[in-house]
């Protein structure tokens, strides 16, 4: 109650004192407020509250809402930390909206310039800051959830997805936004909220076909059954996930986005393919043919040979789509039906649209990519070596400039067309040559502050979150950098040499081996292969670390002693 009763003066104070208040009611939820005059009302100054969530003053009535008792201890420990990233990132009027991944906060900014980079560095708490995919990336670690909520809860940030009407002009255009820029964008932001729980869904499937394959399960009991349709259910039903997220990213109604992916993968259309006949095929002939089974209004209903189930391409575009023709019949439509007439018509033009055309398209563009990388890989002698030492090698610098999201549509696609990939089986040697880094230079370092860096980047980098590593101490030293590079090459050019594969998306670090196991044949080839891989890599990591590692070296050093110059200076002063 004290806390509470602090918060009440403060609020009843910077409304102009009890003198400018007529009446006033409080519970532990809000405060309101009636005041005489609006102009003595400071706003800014209740906003800017620590157990305050919002303000709002109308018509001579204040209402302040609280954060509850959870989160104001929350406020408490993140309140001033998430304040300082909010104003060298140029102030709350600088943002159009926030979203975070699991180490960044991903600003969306009006003005990048009006942000201070060496500022957001410089910060207690801040990792880097990367300018990458038109975001101003703030890497945070681990406690990105709770700086997330501050921001959003506490100083009123717009979400991911939820820019403010008003703010709607000040958006760039697409067509003056860098188009990579934009499409990383539209990537990140269609993928990003998935990939948590798409991790923990390939976790459990992978599991599931490891424990089929020691023998430990049988496919047809009940335990199996449900476990491995917990993995599974995730990514079959993806087009239904993905038109949720993608319908937050373009701003359409998120209940038309679902139901449009839900048209994807309608088991009675998912079904044509088994139980009716063949009435045609489309570019027959060619790695491109489609079968129909169905015609809308004359027109042949095209199927891609592996259907929509665990597709992303399609429903993104499909989204994209809907989101311009919803606003149209935002426009169009009197407003007296528009409500339930704009998603008729929404649905009614989507879904046949989608079959029809965006559907097929998508089908090709997909297997096209499939069908170079493939290509590529299987080149005699040369591809898949190189290849895999090319992405191997290049996907920490990715990881680092927010670009790897490029490459997960790919790998979803390969999987729904051919069941595994290649390439990601080659991305993950990097962060264990990391890890291994990080465990040599704990027992070489002198330097607190190192070790206070490196203790939970190596952690992180064991369970497969390889930013705190790479930003706090691989990019910082820069040579351990280039002996990761070095050595994820090795293990990509082995690996490529090997045709290790990987048949899901799951468990990252040491979580993702169960990933490399066939679920179809229970062959554990490719994973026994890539542990052995790893365990040779992780070694010469942390020899070659052990051997070349100082702090002064590092750069750390230095640092620490400008810290301790700077802070003697400042007691001669004193």
């Amino acid at each position: 109650m004290g806390a509470e009763a602090s918060i009440e003066a403060a609020v009843r104070k910077l409304a102009g004192g009890d003198e400018n208040i007529t009446f006033s009611h409080a519970t532990d939820a809000a405060l309101t407020l009636t005041v005489k005059d609006q102009g003595l009302v400071k706003t800014g100054e209740i906003k800017a509250l620590g157990g305050v969530r919002s303000c709002e003053l109308a018509d001579g009535a204040l209402t302040v809402a609280f954060i509850n008792s959870k989160e104001e201890n929350m406020a408490s420990k993140f309140h001033d930390f998430a304040g300082d990233v909010l104003a060298n990132v140029g102030g709350k009027g600088n943002v159009n909206n926030l979203a975070h991944c699991i180490t960044r906060l991903r600003f969306k900014l009006k003005d990048e310039s009006k942000a201070d980079k060496d500022a957001l560095t410089a910060l207690d708490g801040v990792i880097t800051v990367i300018q990458a995919g038109g975001q101003y990336q703030v890497v945070v670690g681990d406690k990105v959830d709770d700086v997330y909520n501050a921001l959003i809860n506490e100083f009123g940030v717009p979400g991911a997805g939820e820019v403010p009407e008003d703010d709607a002009a000040d958006e760039e255009k697409p067509a003056d936004k860098n188009p990579f820029n934009r499409l990383m964008d539209i990537i990140s932001g269609s993928m990003g909220p998935t990939l948590m729980t798409l991790a923990a869904a390939g976790m459990l499937k992978g599991l599931a076909a490891l424990f089929l394959s020691l023998g430990w399960l049988d496919a047809t009991s009940g335990f199996y059954m449900i476990m491995y349709a917990a993995g599974d259910a995730f990514f079959y039903f993806l087009p239904i996930i993905i038109g949720y997220s993608a319908s937050k990213k373009f701003g359409l109604n998120e209940f038309i986005g679902m139901a449009i992916g839900a048209t994807l993968v309608y088991p009675n259309l998912v079904n044509l393919a088994g139980t009716a006949s063949v009435l045609g095929t489309v570019l027959a002939g060619t790695p491109f043919a489609m079968n129909y089974y169905n015609t809308f209004l004359g027109i042949p209903v095209i199927f891609p040979q592996a259907g929509y189930t665990s597709s992303i391409i399609p429903i993104i575009v499909a989204v994209w789509v809907a989101s311009h023709l919803e606003g149209w019949l935002k426009k169009v439509i009197p407003s007296i039906v528009r409500n339930f007439l704009v998603p008729v018509c929404t649905l009614g033009i989507m879904v046949p649209l989608t079959y029809l055309a965006i559907g097929p398209i998508a089908g090709m563009i997909s297997g096209a990519i499939n069908l170079f990388a493939q290509a590529v890989y299987n080149i005699p002698v040369v591809g898949a070596p190189l290849a895999g030492a090319l992405i191997g090698g290049a996907f920490s610098t990715l990881v680092m400039f927010g670009l790897h999201w490029a490459l997960i549509p790919i790998w979803l696609n390969t999987f729904a067309l051919v069941g595994f990939d290649y390439t990601i089986a080659v991305c993950s040697f990097g962060g264990f040559v990391g890890a291994a880094q990080g465990l040599a230079v704990l027992l070489k370092t002198k330097s607190d502050r190192v070790r206070g860096i490196t203790i939970p980047a190596t952690v992180s980098q064991l369970c497969g979150i390889g930013e705190p590593i790479l930003y706090g101490l691989q990019i910082p030293s820069k040579f351990l950098f280039y002996q990761d590079i070095a050595l994820s090459a090795i293990g990509g050019l082995v690996g490529g040499i090997l045709h290790v594969k990987q048949f899901a998306m799951g468990g990252m670090g040491f979580f993702g081996f169960p990933n490399y196991i066939d679920p179809v044949s229970g062959d554990m080839t490719s994973m026994i292969e890539v542990i052995v891989i790893t365990a040779v890599l992780m070694v010469a990591g942390f020899v070659l670390t052990m051997m070349t590692y100082s702090d002064e070296k590092a750069g750390f050093a230095p640092k620490e002693k400008k810290v301790e110059e700077k802070t003697e200076t400042a007691s001669v002063a004193a």
